[in-house]
């Protein structure tokens, strides 16, 4: 994989997608052999949101792959409570750490984060806007339980505005040929015009 941070998977190709799908069948189907891929590596995760899912996840990941973590659940136990800015907390923070997970409630925080961090970035969601590793575990499902990516009929229904798991999703599941969308929600929840554009490209 060739991109540095997981921001947003528009910014990853479709072979880099393919890769990690192919790499998670790998793990699933054989775990021990990767229990010390990361034996040595600390991964810190910035929870500025209650989180319970994500954040296990992530966490039993790397310990399962060797790894260590640090990192904060509530910003109220960290610097952040005293003021501290996001810029602040990541150029600090990632001076210990391999790799930063973070969750934050402010639209393109994550990319901001990339900006000022000397240590790779993953977006756990940032506000209503993106959660791509949610994505790629639902292309991990559906890979599995359908065989391919292409060639599909997906429904949404529900909040398509807010929804960041929905605007990943869509956006990665457009890089794949022929699959349609079928959208469904109430006039004010309708998805975002953004995420309508890269479709209609």
């Amino acid at each position: 994989m060739k991109a540095r941070n997981l921001i947003d998977l528009e910014d990853i190709s479709l072979e880099d997608i393919d890769e990690i799908i192919h790499l998670a069948g790998m793990i699933k189907a054989n775990p021990s052999i990767f229990t010390d891929a990361c034996h040595g590596k600390i991964m810190a995760t910035l929870f500025y949101e209650p989180s319970t899912r994500t954040q296990m996840s992530f966490k039993t990941a790397m310990l399962r792959l060797g790894g260590e973590v640090i990192g904060f659940d509530n910003p109220s136990n960290a610097s952040v409570s005293k003021g501290e800015s996001l810029k602040d907390t990541v150029r600090v923070v990632s001076n210990y750490a391999d790799i930063l997970v973070m969750r934050n409630p402010i639209e393109g925080s994550a990319y901001a984060a990339s900006l000022y961090s000397k240590s790779p970035v993953i977006n756990a969601g940032d506000g209503g806007h993106l959660h791509p590793t949610q994505t790629l575990a639902d292309l991990v499902t559906l890979s599995h339980e359908k065989g391919r990516l292409s060639d599909l009929t997906i429904g949404l229904c529900g909040d398509m505005k807010n929804g960041r798991t929905v605007h990943s999703l869509v956006k990665a599941l457009s890089k794949y040929k022929n699959n349609k969308f079928v959208m469904i929600s109430t006039p004010e929840l309708q998805m975002p015009e953004y995420v309508i554009d890269i479709l209609k490209k």
